[in-house]
Order: C-alpha cells, then sequence, then structure tokens
C-alpha cells in the first residue's frame, strides 16, 4: 500500500499531465483558412456587405441578389456597385485576418471577431471579438497590426486565395 506522500506525488504529476494534454491537445489544428460563414445565413461575416463599411461607415447587410463567391465563402453586397469594387479588390474590403479578432491575434491566439465592433486599421476593415480588445488594438495599432499578421498563419487566420 502506498504512503499518503506518493500518492500526492502521483496526483500531483497526474494533475500535470491532465493540463498538459488539454494545453496541448489543439497544437498542429488551426482554424480553417477560410471566412467561416455564419451557422444561420451562411454567408460571410454574417451577411454583411464588407465594401459597406468603408462606403457608408457602418455595416449594412447584403441582398441575395449580390453574390460572390471568394475566400471559401459566399459574399453579399448591398447593390451592384459595392458587388463590382469587391470583385476588384477583394483584399482591400474583406477583414484581415479572415474575420479572427485583431487584438487576440496580436496575443497570438484565433478569436471570432465581429462585424459590429470593427475599425478601419490603416485601410483595412478589422474586427475584434470585444469592445475592450478594440480599444487596446487601436490606441497601439502600429504594433499590434505587425504581431498580428505575425501570428496570423499560425493559427490559421488567413483566408484562402
Amino acid at each position: 500500500m502506498e504512503s499518503w506522500p506518493e500518492k500526492k506525488t502521483w496526483m500531483c504529476l497526474s494533475l500535470v499531465l491532465t493540463f498538459l494534454l488539454c494545453v496541448f491537445a489543439g497544437v498542429g489544428v488551426a482554424r480553417p483558412k477560410l471566412f467561416v460563414p455564419d451557422p444561420i445565413t451562411g454567408y460571410a461575416i454574417g451577411g454583411h456587405d464588407p465594401v459597406s463599411f468603408f462606403v457608408d461607415g457602418y455595416p449594412r447587410k447584403g441582398s441575395r441578389d449580390h453574390e460572390y463567391r471568394w475566400g471559401g465563402s459566399e459574399w453579399i453586397f448591398v447593390n451592384e456597385g459595392n458587388l463590382a469594387a469587391f470583385k476588384r479588390d477583394p483584399e482591400a474590403y474583406a477583414p484581415m485576418f479572415a474575420g479572427c479578432g485583431g487584438y487576440a491575434l496580436s496575443e497570438g491566439f484565433a478569436t471570432a471577431g465581429s462585424p459590429f465592433i470593427y475599425a478601419v486599421v490603416e485601410g483595412r476593415l478589422v474586427f475584434f471579438h470585444s469592445v475592450v480588445n478594440r480599444f487596446l488594438f487601436v490606441v497601439n495599432a502600429s504594433h499590434l497590426l505587425q504581431d498580428a499578421q505575425e501570428n496570423a498563419a499560425s493559427v490559421g487566420c488567413v483566408p484562402e486565395s
């Protein structure tokens, strides 16, 4: 029969191993390299027109009359003009990091960004997981943008071409 100190050692060791398994279980598994479609609408960025963030200054729902497939997802637009602008240069209008949250990504983590919590940083649309994350990113945007760009590929936050 084991003594209490031996049992305690084995319990601690098993807890450490369990923790390590939990931490490293996801290593090698990245987010899909696409703009994950909204589970309800089936469209990228929840069916919002990415060009509207720049033209109107806020997110607007697109119309099924104006659809375009890019980056592994279907996108919808408010009108033909926005659709044409996106077709010419989708990288300019699509959110950076395949819609992942910019601040979390600068810290090395992948979180889902929200089309309602965003900023235009250096001419590019960036989504965030929370208002606090948006604030923290915007106040030090140039440095954190570079960190986020460096981490994007390693956590799978890059769109398909």
